[in-house]
């Protein structure tokens, strides 16, 4: 097996094998409908990392949306570590994805089957790949096009569903553009297409809160918590000597423009992102 191919596994069904090969029935409503929710975990130099945080949101979102409780964390944690060892990535960086779907559907139909919700045939998968952590500047543009739900309970999960970031993102890059900015309902700045924003002013770093409609990311959480970060209602206009930069698990990317504004480039985007972690 390549190099390429062993930082490429994936695991279901008690199996594990190359990403390409491995499937899943057609039935699976995680399919059919985008119904069920994945997290993607940071491993680097052969660790997984905030792990605990991605099953926290994981097992909160399962609950929100009655899919059913996921497989314990003991156990996913440890297939993460089998799949780092099967994939020679014990010294290197990358990120495992773990995808837990409602499972197959009998009937045809959107109705949730009683028994789906009891009995639990849900679908449980995990993919392990190579990935660098990146930090390189970003151009962005407002989407006109699609905007967050502050008032749907869909806002604060990690869905399958992710065909708004993608027309957004598509959006951005037929302007010339690198990524998208969303707007909610209210024509507050939320975040990008898949990292939350968070923007220095006047020397405190800012994040718009949850009830903007932005997904309560991992990284966006650690730095609420250690009081790096403060919740606040942000408009779309940057404001003179603003600091924009877009944060994931995976990135922290500056923003050096925004429509026809060119923003400042001060903050060490690595160093904020490691301290994080």
């Amino acid at each position: 097996m390549n190099q390429r191919n062993s930082r490429r596994f994936a695991w279901i069904n008690n199996k594990w094998g190359d990403i390409n090969t491995l499937t899943i029935p057609i039935s699976d409503r995680g399919l059919t409908f985008a119904d069920g929710l994945f997290e993607t975990i940071l491993i680097l130099n052969g660790k997984p990392k905030l792990l605990q945080n991605h099953f926290n949101r994981l097992l909160k979102s399962a609950l929100y949306l009655g899919i059913g409780k996921p497989p314990e964390y003991e156990w996913i944690y440890d297939l993460i570590c089998d799949g780092i060892k099967l994939s020679n990535m014990e010294n290197q960086n990358g990120c495992a994805r773990i995808n837990w779907s409602r499972g197959d559907a009998t009937l045809r139909g959107i109705d949730i089957e009683h028994e789906t919700q009891t009995y639990g045939k849900h679908r449980f998968w995990l993919e392990i790949n190579h990935r660098e952590p990146s930090f390189y500047p970003l151009s962005t543009i407002i989407s006109q096009s699609e905007q967050r739900n502050e008032h749907s309970g869909l806002s604060q999960c990690k869905t399958f569903s992710y065909n708004q970031a993608i027309q957004a993102k598509k959006e951005a890059k037929m302007a010339g553009y690198d990524e998208a900015l969303l707007l909610n309902t209210n024509q507050k700045i939320c975040c990008g297409t898949t990292a939350n924003l968070l923007v220095k002013r006047n020397n405190q770093w800012l994040t718009p809160g949850l009830t903007s409609g932005c997904l309560p990311g991992i990284m966006r959480e650690q730095g609420l918590k250690i009081k790096l970060f403060k919740e606040a209602i942000l408009d779309a206009s940057p404001k003179k000597d603003d600091e924009w930069l877009l944060i994931n698990s995976l990135s922290c990317h500056p923003i050096n423009i925004m429509g026809e504004v060119e923003l400042k480039l001060e903050t060490d985007p690595k160093k904020l992102w490691e301290s994080l972690l």
